[in-house]
């Protein structure tokens, strides 16, 4: 079995070629049993276990192991912990392990991008990035392959975090600064993303612009939050798979205050990827994506890697 590390990962998955792999992925079929959740407890510490197997007729199997630990920003520590296993899907035999953050992180990035790609405003320019994870490092990147970024504002809980990423990104090339006022931040924005382990809301639906999309990307459990209810209402509501209204706690507190229903869901990534269902409709409406992670992006990831 080949051991592909962090560096040899990345390298590969470049969002020019990654974003549409995930597009290809989406409108084929693949086989992507629900994903195995467990919570985990050592002492005061709290975290979760996610296992997320996935295989497709292009004959890989791919089985991921994720770790979250909310708790480790206090610790100077990365959120998410990952390791990722490639298999022959016809005979099992393992070809290769992969850096699961690396897999993790671009292919999360690459589907906001993708979802973007079909909901946002062909001309938008102005993202705003809520947090400072591995997801949220990668996201003006990834958004550029698919719009014409041009400016970058960046909030996070921690001011000092959002200005010395800023700072790294003016030093790549960016326009970008951190930004203290988050109201005001939503309301000129074009996209919002929210890439955090937020358990309570933190975009507010009266904040955002006519036109605007809004990209929640962080929470995937009935815990984590990242939008109020209000962000829904009046949006035209997308999810990346059917897992989301299951596992997201800020579609489910949409849900239950009847800010959006399954019924008036407008559909998954799959659905956009294989032209079942509309995208943006027009300039002034506001669009969601609501995502909560899927195994075959993970698959598609790896799979774009090994074949490199």
């Amino acid at each position: 079995m080949k051991i592909i590390d962090a560096d040899q990962t990345r390298r590969h998955l470049a969002f020019e070629g990654l974003v549409p792999a995930l597009r290809e992925a989406f409108a084929r079929e693949a086989t992507v049993p629900p994903r195995h959740v467990h919570s985990v407890a050592a002492g005061d510490d709290r975290g979760t276990v996610l296992i997320m197997p996935a295989w497709s007729e292009a004959g890989f199997l791919g089985i991921k192991t994720i770790n979250i630990f909310p708790g480790n920003g206090a610790r100077g520590l990365p959120g998410l912990h990952a390791t990722y296993v490639l298999y022959d899907a016809h005979t099992g035999v393992p070809l290769a392990q992969l850096d699961g953050n690396e897999i993790t992180a671009h292919r999360t990035a690459a589907a906001s991008a993708l979802g973007a790609a079909f909901l946002a405003r062909e001309e938008a320019s102005r993202l705003l990035v809520l947090g400072t994870g591995r997801v949220a490092r990668l996201l003006p990147a990834a958004h550029a392959s698919v719009r014409p970024i041009r400016e970058v504002r960046l909030w996070n809980h921690r001011p000092e975090g959002a200005q010395a990423l800023a700072a790294e990104w003016r030093q790549a090339g960016w326009d970008a600064q951190p930004v203290d006022d988050l109201a005001t931040a939503v309301a000129a924005a074009d996209i919002v993303s929210c890439a955090t382990l937020a358990t309570a809301p933190l975009v507010r639906g009266e904040w955002l612009a006519p036109g605007s999309h809004l990209d929640l990307i962080g929470s995937f459990t009935p815990a984590m939050k990242e939008a109020d209810a209000a962000c829904f209402a009046g949006a035209r509501v997308y999810i990346d798979t059917d897992e989301a209204p299951t596992k997201a706690g800020d579609l489910l507190d949409a849900i239950a205050a009847g800010a959006v229903s399954l019924a008036t869901i407008q559909g998954t990534l799959a659905q956009l990827c294989r032209g079942e269902r509309q995208g943006r409709r027009s300039a002034a409406e506001r669009t969601v994506f609501k995502a909560v992670g899927s195994a075959l992006e993970d698959l598609a990831a790896a799979t774009l890697v090994w074949q490199a």
